[in-house]
């Protein structure tokens, strides 16, 4: 049932606005975390039911929303709910409901450190994993604790003129932020996922000030220094966004001076993935010094094309 058919519903029982309260998939639904929850039942006159959907009368609404007239339970309220009633079909939907909180709050972590004493937190993350050329791209961000920037989320989320205007405020605003790359042939020779840890140690030890604890997008870093590993941490932390926007426009920059050099790969629109006019490319005009050998693609022609010469 979607949010409309649920309003249609309601507007033809009788019951007062005032006096209920719409608990469950029903609250997630008119809060727009779940497309439709199950049919609605009527089981009494007064506690209607949907199937795992209650609409409860109730003394207070201090809790709820209001959402086109009628009180709907907050979704910190139907996070709290779906994890006492511990539901194995819920485990999605949790979920989603702890990184859409998350989200809305990306300050929570740093607020922690901040009283326990840690005021030098820096933010790291990368970019630069998937594609087929070019270097991986790491930054490291420090922020003061009034630090405010409307709008600053995960660099994938935001538009390439927000994201150059975020990259020159961060800048701007930073305590410090320092940048870490490492190169595809240093990618080729200890794989990825090392590198990607190279480039991030490197933009820590990059930055003119020093972090006194680090926050990343759920990568464990082995440094001397405490480390918290936050999944989805672009989109929870406001230091692992600013530094996922250091990383991301860095990273491009460098693809569309490549882009100069080699325009026949569109570098300048795909930055290095693999587009299929990318791999058209590679299949017209071969590899250049810049394509990290190791990946599926690259490794391919040049096997392919190995087999053809010998």
């Amino acid at each position: 049932m979607k949010k409309k058919d649920i309003f249609s519903f309601l507007n033809n029982i009788s019951i007062s606005k005032n006096d209920y309260i719409i608990i469950n998939d029903a609250s997630i639904v008119c809060h727009g975390l779940k497309r439709d929850c199950d049919i609605v039942e009527i089981n009494s006159l007064v506690d209607f039911s949907f199937d795992g959907c209650v609409i409860h009368k109730v003394s207070t609404l201090d809790d709820a929303d209001e959402i086109g007239g009628y009180f709907f339970l907050k979704l910190e309220k139907c996070l709290e709910n779906k994890k006492k009633e511990n539901n194995t079909n819920d485990k999605a939907i949790i979920k989603k409901l702890e990184l859409y909180l998350d989200s809305l709050d990306n300050y929570r972590y740093e607020r922690e450190l901040h009283s326990s004493g840690y005021h030098l937190i820096g933010g790291v993350d990368e970019v630069g994993r998937g594609p087929l050329v070019g270097p991986v791209v790491a930054a490291c961000c420090i922020l003061p604790e009034n630090f405010q920037l409307d709008g600053l989320t995960d660099s994938k989320k935001l538009s390439e003129k927000k994201r150059e205007y975020f990259f020159e405020e961060i800048k701007k605003q930073a305590i410090s932020y320092g940048i870490g790359i490492v190169s595809e042939k240093r990618i080729d020779e200890i794989n990825i996922y090392e590198a990607t840890k190279e480039a991030m140690i490197l933009a820590i030890k990059n930055c003119s000030i020093k972090p006194d604890y680090v926050l990343t997008d759920a990568m464990k870093l082995d440094i001397n220094l405490p480390v918290q590993p936050i999944i989805k941490g672009d989109l929870k932390s406001i230091t692992i966004s600013a530094a996922s926007v250091l990383a991301k426009v860095t990273r491009d920059h460098l693809l569309y001076e490549l882009d100069k050099k080699y325009p026949m790969y569109d570098f300048k629109n795909n930055v290095g993935y693999p587009t299929k006019k990318h791999l058209n490319a590679i299949e017209k005009y071969g590899v250049i010094p810049e394509h990290r050998r190791s990946y599926g693609p690259v490794k391919d022609y040049i096997e392919k094309n190995l087999t053809k010469n010998s």
